[in-house]
């Protein structure tokens, strides 16, 4: 489409976008947002740079596109426990979220969106990609959709194939862990869902919280899923962000997987991050 308000620049031809020249600490226009609200649906992860963002101003963006929601597993902060801070010291040896996924998959109702600002960046490194489950899905043959059609996952928050949640928060000395006590959560969805706002379909399955599909053993299970969550990271289907200190992302849970890529061993990165609560899927 065409913005009136906007300077949109795709990332890549499967997804993203740079939104440049607007300010998100202020009032943006009803205009303003409709516009950035269909870049968001059009491109599903957009980006801005040179933004000065307390959390406060953040939240408040974020609220313009639907409640938040509340991350189980860490704490957030003390002045606005909506958002909590992402934190690779130089002494970590492990980062957070280091694996392809949709975030919060596992919840009865996982999030629209999640929103991640950054504060400190390594010098190089550091970048996240995105994948456009979307269109991986459209890419594959009528036969294998049939199939899919129907089929439910079994999602898990105890990331058994990645070492354990536990595992996840082994090195990260910086960052405060909670209700551990629940790493079993879990929920059903299906393999296949569908956007309540563009009606397009996208597959829905990652090999870290997908753990099995509702009625096959996991022997029958397990060749399926993998291959389907190695189908959706072609490099066709990705477009990958640069991060800056100050720049601000936005992606749709609904239609997209993501990596943070932990390339830059002894640098320091401060990420703040917050989710923006969604439906069931369907």
């Amino acid at each position: 489409m065409g913005y009136q308000t906007l300077d949109v620049e795709p990332c890549s031809g499967a997804m993203g976008a740079v939104i440049h020249g607007v300010d998100l600490s202020g009032d943006l226009s009803n205009q303003a947002f409709d516009e950035i609200h269909q870049a968001f649906l059009d491109h599903k992860a957009i980006f801005f740079h040179h933004q000065e963002l307390d959390p406060h101003q953040q939240i408040a963006f974020a609220r313009r596109f639907g409640p938040l929601s509340i991350y189980p597993f860490i704490e957030g902060l003390p002045e606005a426990p909506e958002a909590f801070e992402i934190l690779k010291t130089e002494s970590d040896e492990r980062n957070f979220g280091g694996a392809w996924h949709s975030d919060m998959s596992f919840a009865t109702t996982p999030p629209l969106g999640t929103m991640l600002y950054a504060q400190e960046v390594p010098e190089a490194g550091g970048d996240t990609m995105f994948c456009n489950t979307a269109l991986a899905y459209n890419a594959l043959s009528d036969g294998m959709k049939d199939m899919l059609d129907g089929l439910v996952g079994i999602y898990s928050a105890a990331l058994k194939g990645s070492g354990g949640r536990a595992a996840a928060f082994k090195s990260a000395t910086a960052m405060t862990a909670k209700n551990m006590d629940q790493v079993e959560m879990g929920a059903e969805h299906p393999i296949v869902r569908t956007h309540p706002a563009t009606g397009r379909k996208a597959l829905y399955v990652g090999k870290g919280h997908t753990v099995g599909l509702k009625d096959m053993t996991e022997a029958e299970s397990r060749p399926l899923i993998d291959f389907l969550a190695d189908h959706c990271v072609r490099p066709e289907f990705t477009c990958r962000f640069r991060w800056q200190a100050g720049s601000l992302a936005l992606w749709d849970n609904r239609c997209t997987m993501h990596f943070a890529v932990d390339d830059y061993p002894g640098q320091r990165r401060r990420m703040r991050r917050l989710t923006i609560e969604g439906d069931k899927p369907f």
